[in-house]
């Protein structure tokens, strides 16, 4: 049980990494990942909404009816967004002005409706709690380190403190969308990387269709396809 659970934790860090395994997310990882700081900001308002909308999902599975489970889920997972945001305004005030209108769209982030659908709805808590928290975990570090990246080239500064902006001009193209699509293509290739040595499949398509629970899904099609609901409630958000 306890190899199970540590499984399911470390899954969504590495094996299926949503921004650089699954590609989702991809919208607020490309938007605010100017800064370090901005990616833990994002990362960690995420994981609690993950954590928190597993949780009441997973408590709430056999209550929620089949057809209107969908929006019972964004329902969820709006009123934590909702706690969130106002929890950001009150105690990190320039964390909200960074992330800006991303925060409130976490609502529609399709890493927290996949994980709701895809697990939270057919799992008992604690399993739950560990996706959520493991998607979290690898969604935080994606975006810290991708912010990371384009601050120490595009400004020469990791939060905010000088490394190499004294001496190297800093590339302001980093902080821009262009750097963003950049930096993110580099770091998937360098995981598609090494996923082929270990021999594990690489990226090839976006999104569900790059899901390996995928045929697990209520409304799974035909193989190779993405399932239909969730190219309907998601697609906004790649």
């Amino acid at each position: 049980m306890k190899s199970k659970n540590l499984s399911i934790l470390t899954n969504g860090i590495i094996k299926e990494n949503p921004v650089l395994r699954l590609v989702l997310g991809t919208c607020p990882t490309l938007a605010v990942t100017t800064a370090a700081v901005n990616g833990i900001g994002m990362g960690v308002a995420a994981t609690i909404v993950l954590v928190c909308s597993n949780l009441a999902i997973s408590l709430l599975r056999n209550f929620i009816p089949d057809k209107v489970r969908i929006p019972a889920f964004i329902t969820i997972i709006a009123g934590f967004v909702s706690v969130v945001q106002m929890l950001v305004k009150a105690f990190a005030p320039s964390i909200d002005k960074s992330l800006g209108i991303f925060l409130p769209l976490i609502v529609v982030n399709c890493i927290i409706l996949a994980r709701a659908e895809m697990f939270a709805s057919k799992n008992a808590v604690l399993p739950s709690i560990l996706d959520g928290l493991g998607m979290g975990i690898g969604f935080t570090a994606t975006l810290t380190l991708m912010g990371a990246i384009r601050e120490l080239l595009g400004a020469g500064t990791i939060f905010g403190l000088t490394v190499t902006a004294e001496f190297i001009d800093p590339m302001i193209i980093f902080l821009l969308p262009p750097g963003g699509f950049f930096v993110f293509g580099i770091l998937v290739a360098l995981s598609n990387s090494l996923a082929k040595r270990q021999g594990k499949p690489v990226v090839e398509h976006l999104g569900c269709a790059n899901c390996p629970a995928r045929s697990a899904c209520k409304n799974a099609v035909a193989d190779g396809e993405i399932p239909q609901e969730c190219e309907k409630v998601g697609g906004g958000d790649e």
